[in-house]
């Protein structure tokens, strides 16, 4: 597979595809990235792309290959992630069954012409079914011999891959038959992920939905809000009033865990006060004055001062956005 066009047509497909399409790429794209051992990459593209078209996982399982080779690939990883709740948890072993036969099966040139009916059985001779060598590959677990035979096709037919119970844990361990590299699936998701918000702009608008896409790009989960009770008590205790916009964050989210490029957010409970400013954040890089700007503190670029704490989490998200 050319990597480089395959990812130059999935992105034309989610910027101008119709949404059957779009989800068919999706779908495919997020299956590539799993079986070339990058789970996390395709976690974030389905997370992403749940979210801003709103529509059921079980659309990118819409047949029983591509539920199987979830189903198998989770089982080699050793759990689900949470994007695939949605789906139906399988019989791993009656799949594997089912799969053989399909692998083993012999294909014909009139396969989904006909239907069962006696006229089938008829003409079926002058279309005589044949192995696929391609599945046969698979069926005997010959996982070299199935890219070889691949090598040159645009679009490879992973789900029938990782479908193949004997050879997922090798996918998930990186096996990367494709022969991708390291650092390609990063660069997919990434790209898809800019072409969906491209094709799906928005901006949160509520603290829970800035609170939730900060997380979604982080990978995290966030704490419990804190009580009203956790605030009074916090301003007791500084006495000061917390700005308006500071309270909402906290009455959704009693701090936040840190990020690679951001300190840990502080909850009610641990915040602290100095000479009227407030210190949000561990280590102490985050401030609130008595006017309502948050300062983010930087020793080795300057300080910046944002007009509000809800300004400073949006640039935050900006540069996830941006990494991403």
């Amino acid at each position: 597979m050319d990597a480089d066009a395959y990812l130059e047509a999935a992105v034309r497909d989610v910027l101008t595809g119709d949404e059957p399409a779009l989800d068919r790429r999706v779908g495919q794209a997020a299956l590539v990235l799993a079986t070339a051992g990058a789970g996390t990459a395709a976690d974030r593209l389905v997370a992403h792309w749940r979210v801003v078209t709103e529509r059921p996982v079980t659309q990118l399982a819409d047949d029983a290959v591509r539920a199987r080779a979830w189903a198998m690939l989770f089982e080699a990883r050793g759990g689900r992630p949470q994007w695939a709740d949605e789906l139906v948890p399988l019989d791993l072993d009656a799949e594997e069954r089912a799969h053989q036969a399909f692998l083993t099966r012999k294909v014909s040139d009139l396969d989904g012409v006909l239907d069962d009916s006696p006229v089938a059985e008829v003409v079926s001779a002058l279309a005589p079914g044949l192995p696929d060598r391609v599945r046969i590959a698979l069926a005997d677990g010959d996982l070299e011999q199935w890219a070889k035979l691949i090598e040159n096709h645009p679009v490879p037919d992973v789900a029938a891959l990782a479908a193949t119970r004997a050879l997922a844990p090798r996918l998930v361990a990186g096996a990367d038959p494709l022969e991708l590299g390291p650092d390609w699936p990063d660069q997919c998701a990434g790209a898809l992920i800019a072409a969906l918000r491209e094709r799906y702009p928005t901006r949160p608008g509520s603290w829970p939905e800035l609170v939730a896409a900060i997380l979604r790009e982080r990978g995290q989960t966030a704490p419990p809000p804190a009580s009203e009770a956790d605030l009074r008590e916090a301003e007791r205790r500084l006495g000061t009033t917390l700005p308006a916009d500071y309270r909402e964050f906290l009455r959704t989210a009693n701090g936040l865990p840190d990020d690679v490029t951001f300190p840990r957010l502080l909850p009610a409970q641990e915040l602290r006060a100095d000479n009227g400013v407030v210190i949000v954040s561990d280590p102490a890089l985050v401030l609130l004055t008595a006017t309502g700007h948050a300062v983010e503190v930087d020793l080795a670029f300057g300080s910046t001062a944002h007009p509000s704490f809800r300004a400073l989490l949006e640039h935050h998200l900006g540069l996830l956005e941006a990494s991403a």
